[in-house]
């Protein structure tokens, strides 16, 4: 499957569970709780990484671009309307680069998807969202996610050591724009000097990335084989709330 057919297909299966949440005023409540939850979780988890240090960057950058409660509407609509042109306009491995984060966005949505269907529309705590996780179960796909988005991080911190890439991409600014594909290229770019920046020193990148597993690792581990107390006892503690 080309780069053009991937994400189109990754897109439909977003958009599909879209008009789900819109048919589904309830889904839809209970969808935006799951998403809101998880962006505060993955703030606490990485509260260290985000206060300072050589990481603050990149942490940034993951929250917002991959673990955010963001609306993803705009450049989902970019991507299904020029997907074709992703393959004509950006060099090869940054073409691939964005038909991965499509995957993920779509494994992304599917899961949040799938636990909101068991919550209520009238809110979700640290109970609640254990029990869903447990319900939904999928944990092959989990660990999928996680692959993925460790992946996307190694793929930049690869682009930023090809020669002129940089130079490259913004010379793109002007006809990504022209083709509707902004939103695409402010990801590119955001990706790129994030990674670039931790690449100044040595193995940055690859030890940002290593603590990004472990920890998700270790929570993905407790949320599957910890008894539910414990992992409501370690959510709550993550997200500064006293039990």
């Amino acid at each position: 499957m080309n780069t053009a057919e991937t994400i189109r297909r990754a897109v439909a299966q977003v958009e599909q569970m879209r008009q789900e949440s819109r048919a589904l005023p309830d889904i839809g409540a209970a969808l935006a709780a799951v998403k809101q939850f998880q962006a505060r979780r993955f703030r606490g988890t990485y509260a260290d990484l985000l206060a300072a240090g050589p990481y603050a960057g990149a942490t940034r950058f993951f929250l917002e671009e991959l673990y955010s409660d963001r609306d993803y509407a705009e450049r989902d609509a970019q991507f299904a309307r020029i997907a074709g042109a992703v393959e004509r306009l950006f060099p090869r491995d940054v073409a691939g680069t964005a038909a991965a984060l499509a995957e993920l966005h779509a494994l992304t949505e599917s899961l949040d998807h799938a636990m909101a269907r068991t919550l209520p529309a009238t809110g979700i705590d640290v109970a609640s969202y254990v029990g869903a996780w447990r319900t939904v179960g999928r944990q092959a796909d989990r660990e999928q996610q996680l692959e993925r988005v460790v992946s996307i991080g190694s793929e930049l911190a690869r682009l930023t050591r090809l020669p002129g890439l940089r130079l490259m991409l913004k010379m793109m600014r002007g006809p990504a724009a022209a083709s509707g594909l902004s939103a695409l290229q402010r990801f590119l770019e955001s990706g790129f000097d994030t990674f670039a920046d931790i690449a100044k020193s040595r193995a940055g990148a690859e030890n940002f990335l290593l603590i990004v597993r472990e920890r998700e690792q270790r929570l993905l581990q407790a949320l599957y084989t910890a008894e539910p107390v414990a992992c409501e006892t370690e959510l709550a503690r993550i997200l500064g709330e006293a039990r």
